[in-house]
This record gives structure tokens, C-alpha cells and sequence, in this order.
């Protein structure tokens, strides 16, 4: 697999876009993630990506989406939702990537008022509608776990039945190493995505609280979560997500130690190639 990074890291230290790829570069990465909104960007700011990552040598893999309006109540919100995703999977296919990376939304007020059945089948309904989309421009949507207590998908048991359900062969899973310590799930419990997931998040945590950390500097017992990725033979990268440095003025060398650890981390895996 390829390492990679989400250029956000750069831009929530308040370094440009041109900057944020070229250091990526310059750092040793393989590839690059893109966390940018299509519908915010200017024409001037959606090329510039573009070019500086082709000027770079650095292929664009993953565009990362949050959605939350997909799973609202309202279906005017759905409708803008499902709209400005397919304006994101344009923004992939236009950009040569690989995948749509896509966070879904959570259960409202508790999983009260309103049936939570109802808004699950609300969102493989619309996930379905995108899958579709994707699938007719050749490129694929990665569902996110995310480790949250109300999040529709939030465990490799509701990855799977929502992947299953949606049924089609466009919308698959991403692995994010620490959603799954903070989720509390078993390395083993990944054979069950098995043909399922495509692309992998890696970052460090407390092991209580969300917080993308390079490896080292948190909890995570990286070694057996990486052989099971390994064993299920994705065709992709692992891409690094970092939050905010406590130092920004020095995200530049945040960033290398995250790569530094994460590389020797899928050395010995013998992911790295």
C-alpha cells in the first residue's frame, strides 16, 4: 500500500494549499488526500490543487466529505445533501481519484422522536442514490466509522450490515485505526470486511477521547490492527490524518513525525510498496 496524507493537517495550521502539498512531497508521502469543499472553492483554488499535486508527482486518492444532511429528516436538506455529494464525486473524478471518503451523520435527539430504523433506511437509501453516481464515473465512496456513540456506523458489526444493505458494489468501508481502539473493536474483527474496504485512515489517540495523533503518542497498539489490514489485500493507501498541532508555527515537523512513525510502522508490516 501507499502512505499518504489529508492535507488538512496544513490547513488547520494556516498554511496554504500550495505550501500544505509541496512539504507533503518534500516529507517522503506517496499520495495525497484532499479535504476540500467544491461547493467553497473558487475556480482559481480548484485548479491550483490540481496542478500543484501533479506538479509534485503526488496522485490525488481520496476526497474527504462530511455529510450529516444525508440522514436529515427533512428532505429538502437530503436533496441539497445528495447534490452537493455529486458535486464532490465530480470533484473526484475530475481530480483522478480513487474514492470519496464519506462521514455520515448521527442519530438525532437520542434515537428518540423519530424511529432509528427510519433514519438508517434514510441513509442507505441516499448512500444507494450515490453509489449509483459513483459508480456510472467509475470511481468508489469509503463510509467512515466513526467512534461516536450515536453515529450510524460505528462498529465493524454496523459497517458491514450497512455496506450489505446499500448493495452495491460502488460504496465500500474505510479503516481508521484509532476510531476502531476508541470504538473498542478487536484487530480480528477487520476479516469481516474482507472485499469490503478500500482505503485506511492511521492516527494515534488516548484511547478515550477523539484526537489524531502521530503513532507514539497515544495508545494504540498499531502492530496487530496492520497485519489484519494486510491480510485483506486493499489495492490502496493509508493515509495519515492529524488535528490540530499544539504547535503550529512547528507543523511541518508534526507532520514528519507522523510519517517517520507510520512508515516504520507498515515496514514492519510489510505494507509498505
Amino acid at each position: 500500500m501507499k502512505l499518504g496524507l489529508i492535507n488538512s493537517a496544513w490547513a488547520q495550521a494556516g498554511k496554504g494549499t500550495a505550501y500544505g502539498i509541496r512539504m507533503t512531497k518534500e516529507i517522503g508521502f506517496d499520495t495525497i488526500d484532499i479535504f476540500a469543499d467544491p461547493l467553497d472553492m473558487d475556480v482559481k483554488e480548484r485548479r491550483l490543487i490540481k496542478h500543484e499535486c501533479d506538479q509534485a508527482g503526488l496522485p490525488i486518492v481520496s476526497i474527504a466529505c462530511v455529510a450529516t444532511g444525508l440522514v436529515d429528516f427533512n428532505p429538502s436538506v437530503q436533496r441539497f445533501s445528495l447534490q452537493r455529494c455529486r458535486a464532490y464525486l465530480d470533484l473526484v473524478y475530475e481530480y483522478e481519484a480513487k474514492n470519496l471518503l464519506l462521514v455520515l451523520g448521527e442519530y438525532i435527539w437520542e434515537q428518540q422522536v423519530i424511529p432509528p430504523k427510519e433514519q438508517w433506511q434514510t441513509a442507505v437509501k441516499n448512500c444507494r442514490e450515490l453509489g449509483k453516481y459513483a459508480g456510472d464515473l467509475g470511481v468508489q465512496i469509503a463510509l467512515e466509522l466513526e467512534p461516536f456513540k450515536l453515529s450510524l456506523v460505528n462498529d465493524v458489526d454496523s459497517m458491514v450490515r450497512f455496506i450489505d444493505e446499500v448493495d452495491h458494489p460502488a460504496v465500500r468501508a474505510n479503516i481508521d485505526v484509532s476510531h476502531l481502539q476508541l470504538s473498542n473493536t478487536k484487530p480480528e474483527e477487520l476479516r469481516r470486511l474482507k472485499g469490503k474496504a478500500i482505503h485506511v485512515h492511521l492516527s494515534d489517540c488516548d484511547g478515550k477521547v477523539h484526537g489524531d495523533l502521530p503513532p507514539g503518542r497515544g495508545v494504540v497498539n498499531f502492530a496487530p490492527y496492520l497485519r489484519e489490514i494486510k491480510a485483506l489485500g486493499i489495492d490502496g493507501a493509508v493515509s495519515i490524518e492529524l488535528e490540530y498541532s499544539p504547535e503550529p508555527d512547528k507543523i511541518a515537523d508534526w507532520v514528519r513525525e507522523a510519517y517517520q512513525a507510520t512508515d516504520r510502522l507498515m515496514q514492519a508490516a510489510g505494507l509498505r510498496g
